[in-house]
């Protein structure tokens, strides 16, 4: 699913004078996610560290929101097959939350999935957020189930019709 230099360049979006979204350059970018990670899943949530950084980041792919500058926000993205991809680890800080961030880091990541191709996208959806998924067009399957001590519910969300188009 890796995208060419070019084509995650054009992905990089400047929703607002203050607000960038970009592709995370591993590498240099992931002290930056770990730490918004740590504080929005381990601090405020109290899930453990092995179940946050699971060993499956060095293979995915990752946005990163900068609110003047700082990094306040990020998506992990994994593909799972050749037409299915998994949004997770979607998180903002507390003290950049209720600009938008969040649906703004998640129009990105549809819009980089769609540009590789990806048929579906599946999220597990923390349960107290799932109006927000299902605001951006993603559908509940199934019945709750818990992740790190969290109630959670399996959404997708097809961004091709079944003929390709």
């Amino acid at each position: 699913m890796r995208l060419t230099l070019s084509d995650r360049r054009s992905l990089v979006a400047v929703i607002m004078d203050n607000l960038v979204i970009k592709i995370a350059d591993f590498s240099l970018d992931f002290p930056a996610i770990q730490h918004i990670r740590s504080v929005v899943f381990q601090i405020e949530q109290g899930v453990a560290a092995e179940l946050e950084f699971d060993g499956h980041d060095g293979a995915a792919d990752h946005l990163l929101a900068y609110l003047d500058g700082q990094p306040v926000g990020t998506a992990r993205i994994r593909k799972l097959d050749h037409n299915t991809a998994k949004v997770e680890r979607v998180a903002v800080l507390k003290s950049a939350r209720g600009f938008g961030i969040g649906k703004r880091i998640m129009i990105e990541a549809l819009a980089f999935l769609r540009k590789a191709h990806v048929a579906e996208v599946c999220i597990h959806a923390q349960e107290a957020v799932r109006d927000f998924y299902q605001r951006l067009g993603f559908k509940p399957e199934g019945e709750i189930f818990f992740e790190a001590g969290i109630p959670h519910v399996k959404m997708k969300k097809l961004l091709t019709s079944q003929t390709g188009r």
